[in-house]
């Protein structure tokens, strides 16, 4: 893994605030894409793209290449994939660590993998034939999970970071997907972060959720939390990170609000 870029302070696109985007030009220093919003895309969306590229440095974040899949990666996907990672040319781009097909149905959400040698071999032989397509470097996200995968012969932290450090991946860190497994399944996040190779983190996700029933769901429909403003100051306090990104989905506010967000991670960053 080399990544020398420092990008800086982002925000996952959508189109829900398009406008007030590029009004508020100088809140952004770079765009997180969806990319299955482009794959396939019609003359509008291309523009849509291309008008982004020549505004903003852009990252590529993808979300069903299903890299822990038993039966191996779509090639069909993989290289739609890798033409539009080429066409964007960024410093690096991110898939989930999980996986969303399985027996070449698409499950439709990204779900746990079993915390097993098999898993890392299946994981990393797939990441492997990613990377053969894709030269642009790879980072892995961690997700959320509502259930723990029994037969685990590690922990979470341990699995991402053998898996990182036996393909030479960066890490996107989502601090507010660790926030909420540690508070649903009852684990130390110091813990956790003292058996990851922070070193190897290149970009953080940060976002609110709500509770419902005791269970914190990781919604991207709320401003963030006190928890996770603490955290993402310990983690940048550990580690230096290359980019911060908001990632805002639902009950999206007005950009002044996610601004706001933005200063505030801007803060920490510099800090």
């Amino acid at each position: 893994m080399n990544i020398k870029n420092t990008l800086g302070i982002g925000i996952g696109y959508r189109e829900h605030f398009k406008s007030e985007l590029f009004l508020n030009r100088e809140t952004v220093d770079f765009l997180e894409i969806i990319c299955d919003r482009y794959l396939d895309s019609n003359q509008y969306l291309q523009g849509e793209l291309e008008l982004l590229a020549a505004n903003f440095p852009l990252i590529p974040h993808f979300t069903n290449l299903s890299l822990g899949s038993a039966e191996g990666i779509d090639t069909d996907y993989l290289s739609k994939l890798a033409k539009l990672v080429k066409q964007v040319n960024p410093p690096w781009w991110s898939e989930h660590l999980c996986f969303t097909k399985a027996g070449g149905i698409d499950i439709g959400h990204l779900s746990p993998l079993p915390y097993t040698k098999e898993a890392i071999d299946i994981v990393c032989r797939n990441i492997k034939q990613v990377q053969s397509y894709i030269d642009t470097p790879l980072i892995l996200e961690n997700i959320t999970y509502m259930v723990s995968i029994p037969g685990g012969e590690m922990t979470e932290a341990q699995f991402i970071g053998e898996i990182a450090e036996k393909t030479n991946c960066g890490l996107l860190l989502d601090i507010t997907n660790l926030y909420i497994n540690s508070t649903n399944h009852n684990y130390d996040i110091k813990e956790f972060l003292s058996q990851l190779p922070l070193e190897r983190v290149v970009q953080l996700h940060f976002v609110g959720g709500y509770s419902h029933d005791g269970i914190l769901i990781d919604s991207h429909s709320e401003s963030t939390p006190a928890e996770v403003w603490q955290l993402m100051k310990q983690v940048t306090s550990s580690t230096s990170v290359n980019g911060i990104v908001l990632e805002r989905d639902e009950n999206i506010p007005p950009f002044n609000e996610l601004a706001r967000e933005l200063h505030q991670a801007r803060s920490i960053f510099s800090g």
